[in-house]
């Protein structure tokens, strides 16, 4: 809750005018409880969640039933059912709510901890864009060896495979996971605001990005990259990095798509492994 009664005590703190956003901000927030505020963060996640992927899929459930092609695809032979877009919406929808919501909400006082605030001022464009960026390199290296542990055989069979089932990912897939999986792969997500902290404004922004902009950035993987290793499926030893390529250049596990060969098992029509391999 901001310690500001009025808007001109708010500028008189900062010591000059608020920005149209910090006044927006000031109008929100001014009554509402840090703790509050932070919870924003469960349904904002399902919010974006629902909507980002919802374009694509309508999509491609559009031009599937017209049988027409899908140039958007990085595997276009690949053609999910409308109730693989429902089974994996609804399993991952539950896992957000059960698991992740209840983790969220407990999570607030290792957030105070670590100086993460709400009050003004804003932080500019710049120093959100340099804080993301480091929060993009912590979890990209700290996800690459969680990737790696969670491909040995016990953690595999175990927890992994349940992201593998989809040997063609879409939009929709990206979080579909074991609950156990999506818990540890949260904290390197959180690992960067520790580092790091910022304002509630930026834990919002980088939790819930919704379009990544990264694909402009040097030495970036993303989705062509991440889809080689499902497409390789449940043995792949390769492409464990998230966002850039760096770790698995370093560490000699990158291999590009083209490499995939005839002799890669692919998954059936609608996009799933066969259960062994992956």
């Amino acid at each position: 809750m901001l310690p500001y009664a009025t808007a001109a005590e708010a500028e008189a703190a900062v010591g000059r005018g608020m920005t149209w956003a910090e006044a927006a901000w000031f109008r929100y927030s001014a009554s509402i409880p840090d703790y509050c505020l932070y919870c924003h963060n469960v349904p904002i996640l399902l919010l974006v969640y629902t909507l980002a992927p919802l374009p694509l899929a309508l999509l491609e459930l559009r031009r599937r039933r017209r049988h027409l092609p899908l140039p958007h695809k990085l595997q276009p032979g690949v053609r999910h059912p409308p109730a693989a877009f429902l089974r994996c919406y609804a399993a991952t929808a539950r896992v957000l709510l059960l698991a992740v919501g209840p983790v969220q909400l407990a999570s607030y006082p290792a957030v105070r901890a670590v100086g993460i605030r709400t009050g003004l001022p804003l932080p500019s464009a710049g120093e959100t864009a340099a804080q993301v960026a480091v929060y993009l390199l912590v979890e990209d290296y700290l996800g690459y060896w969680i990737h790696r542990l969670l491909h040995t055989p016990w953690a595999y069979h175990h927890i992994h495979r349940v992201h593998h089932e989809f040997t063609a990912p879409m939009g929709y897939a990206a979080p579909y996971a074991h609950w156990a999986e999506i818990l540890i792969l949260g904290f390197p997500a959180f690992a960067g605001p520790a580092i790091v902290p910022c304002h509630m404004t930026t834990i919002w922004l980088w939790f819930k990005l919704p379009f990544d902009p990264t694909k402009y950035i040097p030495l970036y993987g993303g989705v062509e990259y991440h889809d080689y290793h499902h497409f390789v499926g449940g043995h792949s030893q390769s492409n464990f990095s998230s966002v850039f390529t760096f770790c698995d250049y370093i560490y000699g596990t990158d291999r590009l798509k083209e490499m995939a060969g005839n002799h890669v098992e692919k998954g059936d029509e609608n996009g799933f492994g066969n259960g062994k391999q992956d």
